[in-house]
């Protein structure tokens, strides 16, 4: 069907579609443990590479 090397099949939108959607899921996990340590949801923001409007939207779901 089609025959993309591992390479070229890397490079696709497709791929680093759900790449970055893997990225942001496994930044959005660490969230709660990194609350749980003690930091403030700047410190997350700034450590993930997130926005602080994105760390406290996870909070919230969290709590719901």
């Amino acid at each position: 069907m089609f025959n993309f090397t591992e390479t070229e099949f890397k490079q696709t939108r497709i791929y680093q579609s759900i790449q970055e959607e893997g990225e942001m899921k496994a930044k959005f996990a660490a969230v709660p443990r990194l609350l749980a340590l003690g930091l403030t949801v700047e410190q997350i923001a700034q450590a993930l590479e997130l926005t602080v409007e994105q760390v406290q939207q996870v909070t919230e779901n969290q709590s719901n």
